[in-house]
């Protein structure tokens, strides 16, 4: 999520794209910004745009504090956003059956946890590398050489699925095969097609 806060109290966000899709902490910022009664402009920005208003930033802070919400609210909103795909959950479930499976995320700790517990994802992924406990983000490479290490595992033999196009590109970018997924029937299919069923 990307998002400025301009000095007349807007918050500027990039629209939503192949680039950047509909996400959890987007929706909670987006929903505290309407509640505290700022204007919202979806629009392109740019970095110079983005480094002369980064003071303007902390306004953001400052929003939680407007909106007399707490911590605990603000994971409370980040979770009610997460909604499970159950048959993408089906379909992963199928398939660690017959392969090594682990989660590559950018996600905090707290949310990461929520999500693992919840839809018992530790029932079929192996492990969970994610960029809190990491260090390191998508669509960074890094990140991907870092994940196919621990999981001992060579590019060619690993399929990375994702939601946004950067993070596939950055996963093939080092040797790894890649699928953007738009829901579980087209997975399902570009993963026949690689071989993975």
């Amino acid at each position: 999520t990307a998002f400025i806060v301009t000095k007349e109290r807007v918050l500027v966000t990039r629209p939503l794209s192949t680039a950047l899709l509909p996400g959890i902490t987007r929706a909670a910022v987006l929903r505290m910004a309407d509640e505290a009664q700022m204007k919202i402009e979806e629009r392109n920005f740019t970095i110079a745009e983005a480094q002369g208003e980064r003071a303007r930033q902390m306004q953001l802070l400052g929003l939680l504090h407007h909106c007399h919400m707490r911590a605990s609210d603000f994971r409370a909103a980040m979770e009610a956003e997460s909604q499970p795909h159950a048959d993408t959950l089906a379909l992963a479930r199928d398939l660690a059956g017959r392969w090594r499976m682990y989660a590559l995320n950018n996600e905090g700790h707290d949310l990461n946890e929520y999500r693992v517990r919840t839809y018992s994802l530790h029932e079929f992924l192996l492990g969970f590398f994610t960029s809190c406990y990491l260090g390191i983000m998508k669509p960074n490479p890094a990140i991907y050489r870092l994940g196919l290490r621990l999981a001992q595992v060579q590019p060619a033999e690993a399929v990375m699925i994702d939601d946004r196009l950067q993070n596939v590109e950055a996963a093939r970018s080092v040797g790894m095969r890649a699928v953007q997924y738009v829901d579980a029937a087209q997975l399902r299919e570009e993963l026949a097609r690689l071989g993975v069923t």
